[in-house]
C-alpha cells in the first residue's frame, strides 16, 4: 500500500507500555504510525522493532509549543485516521501531600496534551471524511481510590472531554471512545508492586497476587490486549460506536 493511502493512526507514550503495544499492533494491521513520546532512545526501537510503517517524533506531550508542533508535522504528511491519546501520569500520594503543582502536572500530560492534540487533529479528520479518537482512561475515570486524587480528577476529565466531543462531532464522522483498563503489565504496574513490597514487606509475587485479586478473573491484562480493543474501534465495525467507556479490567467494575 502506497504510504498517501495508508491509513495513519498518532499514538502518544508510544515508547512502552500500551503505547508500544497499541504502536505496533496498528502496524502489524496496516497502518502508518506517528509514535510519540519523550525518549529518542526508546522510540528508536519501537522503529527498529515495527519497521518502516513507523514514523517517531520525541515529544513531551506537557509542553504545549512541543505539542503544536508536531501536530503540524503530522499534518504537513497527511490527515491521520486514528488518534490514541495513551500517553498518562500519576502520582500516589494522600491528599495532604498532594501538591498543587503535582495535580497541575498530572493534568497536563493525562487532559490537557489529549485536548490539544484532538483540537488540532479532529477537525482534519471531518474535513477528511472522519475519524476515530482512542483516549486510554483507566477504571479510575469511573470509580474512586484512595491515594489518587489527582489521578482519578485527571481520567474523569479525560472521560468527560470523550463525551464532550463525541457529541460534538458524531454528525462529521469522527468517533471518540473511551478505553479504560485496570491494572496492566505496564512499568506503572511494576511501580505499584514495588510500592506495595516496601511498603508492606510481601515479595514481588505476593505483591503481583494482590493486585490481580482486585478483579473477578484473577489476573493482569496484557498491553496487547488493550491494543486489540484500540484496533477494533478503529474499524469500520465500530462505526456506530461513539462516547462510549470501555473497561478492560477483568471484571474489576463489574
Amino acid at each position: 500500500m502506497a504510504p498517501e493511502t495508508m491509513k495513519t493512526v498518532v499514538v502518544t507514550g508510544a515508547s512502552r507500555g500500551i503505547g508500544r503495544a497499541v504502536a505496533l499492533t496498528f502496524a502489524r494491521a496496516g497502518y502508518g504510525v506517528w509514535a510519540l513520546a519523550r525518549s529518542e532512545e526508546a522510540l528508536e526501537s519501537l522503529r527498529a522493532e515495527g519497521g518502516e510503517a513507523i514514523r517517531t517524533r520525541a515529544v513531551d506531550v506537557a509542553d504545549e509549543s512541543a505539542l503544536l508542533s508536531a501536530c503540524q508535522a503530522i499534518l504537513a504528511t497527511g490527515t491521520p485516521r486514528v488518534l490514541v491519546n495513551n500517553a498518562g501520569i500519576t502520582v500516589s500520594a494522600p491528599l495532604t501531600k498532594t501538591r498543587t503543582e503535582d495535580l497541575a502536572k498530572v493534568m497536563a500530560v493525562n487532559v490537557t496534551a489529549p485536548f490539544i492534540l484532538c483540537r488540532e487533529l479532529m477537525p482534519a479528520m471531518a474535513s477528511a471524511g472522519g475519524g476515530r479518537v482512542i483516549n486510554i482512561g483507566s477504571i479510575a475515570a469511573v470509580r474512586g481510590a484512595k491515594y489518587t486524587s489527582a489521578y482519578c480528577a485527571s481520567k474523569h476529565a479525560l472521560l468527560g472531554l470523550t463525551r464532550a466531543l463525541a457529541v460534538e462531532y458524531a454528525r462529521k464522522q469522527v468517533t471518540v471512545n473511551n478505553v479504560n483498563p485496570g491494572w496492566v503489565e505496564t512499568d506503572m504496574f511494576a511501580s505499584a508492586t514495588s510500592a506495595i513490597t516496601q511498603s508492606t514487606g510481601r515479595s514481588p509475587e505476593q505483591a503481583r497476587e494482590a493486585l490481580a485479586s482486585m478483579n473477578a478473573m484473577g489476573r493482569i491484562i496484557q498491553p496487547e490486549e488493550v491494543a486489540a480493543l484500540c484496533l477494533f474501534l478503529a474499524s469500520d465495525a465500530a462505526a456506530g460506536i461513539t462516547g462510549a467507556a470501555y473497561a478492560i479490567d477483568g471484571g474489576e467494575v463489574g
